[in-house]
């Protein structure tokens, strides 16, 4: 009898439209979902319901009660009032409901032990949520890395040097990064403009990992991508079945 996939929950992101929809759609990245799915596991996306921008980590927890992983994905700008900063004109698709699921979310799989992957956007909201805040806009510090690829210094004897190397080719695609980092968190790769582009937590025996860049626009050609889902799959699998 063929093994169940590991289930793999992923909150959805709003959209004003979507190709073959009539009115606001809730999206998931193709590549994200096809490379869970290449990496054994089974990707759920869930809908974001916060309503009012308020939602209880109680609440959120019974509605991720069927999950083995969880992954944060990219999306929108976070509200820059959950990390006690002014706002800034260059903040784009802010919807402080998608903000609240996602940092109760977070918030959750790090209490549970959920082994949990967080890919730009997602990588923030945790370190927002551990009371880390961001660099609201990367061009008053010396440029944004939109449409970026390039290579990353990783720290050796850490979790993703494990499972990337040491001096990965990355793709980017961020105006927004790291700027104090959240309780329990270090940095574990560097741009060569000192951008934090991964974080791991400390004295955490959960499965954590945060990237800055998109490895799934990569990981179908990509093997040092690819195995970023593969590690998140393994991870939710360990605790399927143990």
């Amino acid at each position: 009898m063929p093994v169940r996939r590991p289930i793999i929950a992923i909150p959805a992101r709003f959209s004003a439209s979507a190709s073959a929809l009539r009115y606001g759609a809730e999206v998931m990245s193709r590549k994200i979902v096809e490379s869970v799915y290449a990496a054994g596991g089974e990707p759920v996306v869930i809908h974001p319901y916060a309503p009012g921008g308020q939602i209880g980590d109680a609440e959120v927890a019974e509605r991720l009660w069927f999950a083995e992983g969880v992954l944060l994905p990219g999306g929108g700008d976070i509200a820059s009032h959950r990390y006690g900063a002014a706002a800034n004109s260059s903040a784009y698709d802010v919807d402080d409901e998608q903000d609240a699921f996602d940092l109760a979310v977070a918030r959750v799989a790090l209490e549970r032990r959920l082994p949990l992957l967080a890919i730009c956007r997602g990588n923030q909201i945790v370190n927002v949520a551990l009371g880390g805040d961001l660099i609201q806009d990367m061009d008053d510090a010396g440029g944004n890395h939109r449409h970026v690829t390039h290579p990353v210094k990783v720290a050796p004897g850490t979790l993703i040097a494990d499972l990337i190397g040491t001096g990965p080719t990355i793709s980017c695609y961020h105006h927004q990064c790291i700027g104090l980092l959240g309780n329990g968190l270090r940095a574990t790769a560097r741009a060569a403009d000192d951008v934090i582009e991964a974080v791991e937590l400390e004295n955490h025996d959960g499965w954590y990992v945060g990237v800055q860049w998109h490895p799934e626009d990569t990981a179908d050609t990509d093997p040092a991508q690819a195995a970023l889902f593969s590690a998140l799959v393994s991870a939710a699998r360990d605790r399927m079945s143990a």
